[in-house]
């Protein structure tokens, strides 16, 4: 096997017995880029050729827009169309502005209703249009009933090709259909949908029991309940029910009823890393539609409307300051540790914050457990205020020995790291309540209190202590 670990000076080198599915992700990347440098066009379309449409997704994710198109051009044709609905939204688009609706519908040929609309979703209507008319009857109707779903309901996500049997044909019937359309089956299947005349949903035959019982008996005999979710609720929520009931997939139904589709396992994790990912930039003041390898004016121009926000929250924060100019020119030593003040705040309010996001996130906040919580960050809060408080008080009793500074930094310590709690849980659920994404603008409130009352208490407390 090749040695390919990359060094400070050295790529992995091209072999020709080089078996790219032997390693990892990493490895995969620096493969593909010495390929990519040595121009090894025919060396290119063999290695994708190996990698799944995952991989390939992921490695396109991974390089500049430049050069995703010429990687795009090696890709075989056969995994194109999967390897187009694996990818996300901002990487696809300038993809498809390249390739003719005549090419776009060879590519979704194959595939199933979600992922041809994956792709639409980011056409023209021109090229929607004419991509449709060369679909099959049943997969179109299965596509436009998708597209009658908003982007966070259930109905957007669920699979509508599904494997359905009626309640009132025998065990031997479905055998016989099964048989005739074994293809229909994954390797993870083990119950049915059953469903009577008028498409109700009735529950689940077990295939245990499809085999074990009298052939001669009805599939109603042996229906088992199903845990359902409404095609029209949030899939957030669908998740959360998921997650619940440790189930793999459920039933997807109408207001009356009646089964319209199936929402499965993966595509719940899928919605989770999504979720995961919007609130991770979120937090961190980035725009949901900038990618890592987005170009240079794209994500300055997405980074710029919260950096000129927190320039606005911190003019704020040096306006507080600029009221205790006296006290801050009489006494060097507070300028020296007033960041420490607003620094120790501002972890202990984020650490506070991630929590509780993730808590509402997971559907684990709400009712009276919200009290509970606010009680217990006030004194997680007030603890660790005063442990911290103690130590930095005696780091600077022996820095500047004066005690009058060290009862200052220590008091305004405690009092910023137990507010610093309360309004790490506090500002998200006032946030939430406003139907605003706490994940989108509480960590620039939170900032923006933890630098006030830490410089409101360090630097007042000094002007009554000091002056």
């Amino acid at each position: 096997m090749p040695d390919i670990t990359p060094t400070p000076d050295r790529q992995p080198t091209l072999q020709a017995d080089f078996n790219p599915s032997e390693y990892s992700a990493e490895y995969k990347l620096l493969y593909l880029q010495e390929l990519v440098a040595d121009k090894s066009y025919n060396a290119i379309s063999e290695f994708l050729a190996k990698q799944s449409e995952y991989e390939i997704a992921n490695l396109l994710e991974s390089f500049p827009s430049q050069t995703r198109l010429l990687i795009w051009e090696q890709v075989p044709e056969s995994l194109k169309g999967e390897v187009l609905a694996e990818l996300e939204d901002e990487t696809r688009q300038p993809l498809l502005e390249n390739i003719s609706p005549k090419q776009i519908s060879v590519f979704t040929q194959d595939l199933d209703a979600q992922d041809i609309s994956e792709i639409l979703d980011t056409v023209t209507d021109t090229v929607r249009t004419s991509v449709m008319a060369t679909l099959d009857e049943e997969v179109r109707v299965q596509v436009n009933k998708l597209d009658t779903y908003e982007d966070w309901e259930v109905g957007s996500y669920m699979d509508p090709d599904i494997i359905q049997v009626q309640d009132d044909i025998s065990l031997a019937q479905v055998q016989t259909w099964l048989r005739d359309n074994i293809d229909l089956l994954d390797d993870q299947s083990q119950e049915l949908l059953v469903v009577d005349e008028s498409q109700q949903l009735l529950g689940l035959l077990s295939l245990v029991d499809l085999i074990k019982h009298d052939q001669n008996d009805l599939v109603a005999d042996y229906i088992d309940p199903a845990v359902t979710v409404n095609d029209r609720l949030d899939i957030q929520d669908a998740a959360a029910i998921f997650r619940s009931e440790d189930i793999r997939y459920a039933p997807v139904i109408n207001d009356y009823g009646e089964l319209v589709g199936q929402l499965n396992g993966e595509d719940i994790m899928e919605i989770i890393q999504d979720d995961v990912d919007s609130t991770m930039k979120s937090l961190a003041g980035v725009s949901q539609d900038e990618e890592l390898f987005a170009p240079i004016l794209t994500s300055a121009k997405s980074r710029s409307i919260w950096l000129g926000i927190n320039l606005g929250t911190a003019l704020l924060a040096a306006a507080v300051i600029g009221q205790f100019e006296a006290v801050l020119a009489k006494v060097v030593a507070l300028a020296i540790l007033m960041p420490v003040v607003a620094s120790m705040g501002g972890i202990a309010g984020s650490q506070t914050l991630t929590v509780v996001i993730r808590g509402m996130a997971m559907g684990q906040i709400g009712g009276s457990n919200r009290l509970w919580l606010l009680n217990k960050e006030l004194w997680v809060g007030a603890i660790n205020g005063i442990i911290w408080a103690i130590i930095m008080a005696i780091i600077a009793q022996m820095w500047f020995h004066d005690v009058k500074i060290s009862a200052v930094i220590g008091f305004a310590i405690a009092i910023n790291m137990t507010a610093a709690n309360v309004s790490g849980i506090s500002i998200p659920l006032i946030l939430k309540r406003m139907d605003i994404d706490p994940a989108l603008s509480a960590s620039v409130i939170l900032t923006t209190v933890t630098d006030i009352v830490g410089f409101m208490s360090f630097l007042g407390l000094a002007s009554v202590m000091i002056l």
